[in-house]
């Protein structure tokens, strides 16, 4: 492919006949593996390959089953998207000059893996999403339907635009849509997509802005939801821990902390995945006892707790073999527990696991964001990365402990490693290949 890649702005200038023209030169190019006057976008570049070697067909229309109505509503009860409903539609649609006209447009959300629970908008834009299986219940995964702004934007954990041609199956070219992933800013697990979709001369290049602000909304919106439950989780705590005697602490079911005494603060406790009251083994305490509260728990340390409970810690396991979901399991004599990670901790990980010697700051820096004056950046998130890991990691430079053996958990095709990832040593993993992977 040249260097010179496709805009959208000017994709929006052109007559919509000759730039769903382009496209399709450009897609066809890709498919017999020619050259093109020019190069498809880099993430639209990327879901293609992607769907070449996991033989998506190009010209056949592959849908799966529509959920039965009882799982799509046990879906839509057991997620928070839908009490979000509001602040998407409000962001999107009542804009007066938002792009996203609901005469020309339907909002689509997803959940985290590309089933359709809801969507709004026009009745013809309605009808015609159902003509194309684009409707409540539907598997919008880019491995079952190929490139397109719900399923790409959930593999790549960043907000997408493709229009027409650029959807890798021929049947959904007459479509253009933009889709923006939605975290839990709690826990950083991927809740799903908030996608716009509309006939093709409906594109807009700034309906990506827009769909991204509104996922930005969405997300601010949990997160004050949870500070105003710390609140009240912490007026719960105050009278109870004047009366504790010894450390204690009070957090969430995400572990965040309400309040503490006798202790130093921490931001967020690491809890496992079975976590529950009674007595506890706890990554960073060791051995506590555990008590529930309204909307929390209060953790008291055992006496001598926290002393060398980093230390029992024997093996550590990162998962990076799916395309959306990335753990850390640590285990050790006393117990085990496994977290999911955010995007940016799972490649900070990875590349640690990669260098057992350690990274500098500066070498994280270029490693990750290939600007090696990044630091800050790099000292914050690895601060957050060993509150949550506990003594797993230490730092000068940053590495893992040498005692902890450290094994990876990679794809089987290394050309699908962190596929939301631009971090120059993700992708040179992906060129050259899986090393050993057991790090330790």
């Amino acid at each position: 492919m040249r260097n010179a890649t496709v805009d959208m702005t000017r994709l929006a200038a052109m007559d919509a006949r000759a730039a769903t023209l382009l496209l399709h030169h450009i897609r066809d190019a890709a498919l017999r593996g020619g050259h093109a006057p020019l190069a498809p976008r880099a993430d639209i570049r990327a879901s293609w390959e992607r769907m070449l070697r996991t033989g998506v067909d190009p010209d056949r229309d592959r849908r799966s089953g529509l959920l039965p109505a009882g799982e799509l509503e046990a879906r839509r009860h057991g997620t928070t998207l839908g009490e979000l409903l509001p602040v998407l539609r409000e962001g999107l649609m009542a804009s007066p000059g938002a792009s996203a006209d609901p005469a020309r447009h339907i909002m689509v959300v997803a959940d985290a893996d590309g089933r359709v629970l809801w969507r709004e908008g026009h009745g013809s834009v309605l009808r015609m999403a159902d003509g194309h299986g684009f409707e409540p219940g539907a598997d919008w995964r880019e491995s079952t339907v190929g490139t397109n702004g719900v399923g790409t934007a959930l593999v790549v954990r960043r907000p997408v635009q493709v229009h027409s041609a650029e959807h890798f199956v021929a049947t959904h070219h007459p479509w253009t849509c933009a889709g923006a992933p939605i975290t839990d800013p709690r826990d950083g697990r991927l809740m799903g997509v908030v996608d716009v979709s509309g006939p093709v001369p409906t594109m807009h290049p700034a309906m990506l802005l827009l769909v991204r602000s509104v996922a930005a909304l969405a997300e601010a919106e949990l997160r004050n939801r949870h500070l105003a439950g710390l609140a009240r989780l912490r007026a719960v705590a105050a009278p109870l821990l004047c009366r504790v005697g010894g450390r204690a602490l009070v957090v969430d079911p995400h572990g965040w902390t309400a309040a503490v005494t006798g202790m130093a603060p921490v931001d967020r406790l690491a809890l496992p995945g079975s976590f529950g009251g009674g007595r506890m083994w706890l990554p960073a305490l060791g051995e506590c006892d555990v008590e529930p509260l309204p909307g929390g728990w209060l953790v008291r340390p055992l006496d001598g707790a926290g002393e060398g409970a980093a230390d029992s810690v024997t093996r550590l396991v990162l998962d990076v073999s799916r395309p959306r979901e990335w753990t850390v399991r640590v285990s050790g004599a006393v117990g085990s527990w496994q977290r999911e990670l955010t995007p940016r901790h799972a490649e900070l990980l990875y590349v640690l696991a990669s260098h057992r010697d350690g990274r500098t700051a500066a070498q994280l820096a270029a490693d990750v964001f290939g600007d090696r004056g990044r630091t800050v950046t790099v000292r914050a998130e690895m601060s957050r990365v060993r509150r949550t890991l506990g003594g797993v990691l230490t730092h000068r430079p940053y590495r893992f402990r040498d005692e902890v053996e450290v094994e990876v958990v990679a794809p089987a095709d290394p050309r699908d490693l962190l596929p939301h990832s631009t971090a120059p040593a993700v992708e040179a993993a992906r060129h050259d290949g899986p090393g050993d992977d057991r790090a330790g």
